[in-house]
């Protein structure tokens, strides 16, 4: 029989509870080791990326449906819908029969409509 053991607050007195206990304690260690080890691993080189960043959301498409412009800029759809229309002079892609705007360009576009306006 196993020695009677404090557990935060309740004693454990069987076998059992002291197995899962030894399990669980084994498995928390095995978990910090490789988040440590991984750590230390780019400690040289932070900008690496490691298992979390696998986990984290990738970047904006480069390209942007037309009816999405509108996310892109900030504006109200149909503020963004009349733009496009007044604009035929807006760099654009058109693929399958959609329209489809770069990012880079876009803002470059507004970029130099502000300008223009100012």
């Amino acid at each position: 029989m196993l020695p009677v053991v404090h557990k935060i607050g309740k004693w454990i007195k069987n076998e059992e509870e002291g197995q899962a206990m030894s399990l669980f304690l084994g498995l928390g260690i095995a978990i910090a080791g490789y988040f440590i080890g991984d750590g230390l691993k780019n400690w040289k080189n932070p900008s690496e990326k490691n298992f979390i960043d696998h986990f984290k959301k990738r970047d904006e498409p480069e390209l942007i449906e037309a009816g999405e412009v509108h996310r892109f800029i900030g504006t109200p759809k149909g503020e963004a819908k009349a733009l496009i229309e007044e604009n035929p002079d807006i760099p654009s892609i058109t693929i399958n029969r959609k329209i489809y705007f770069s990012r880079t360009t876009l803002r470059e576009w507004l970029a130099a409509q502000k300008l223009r306006s100012s």
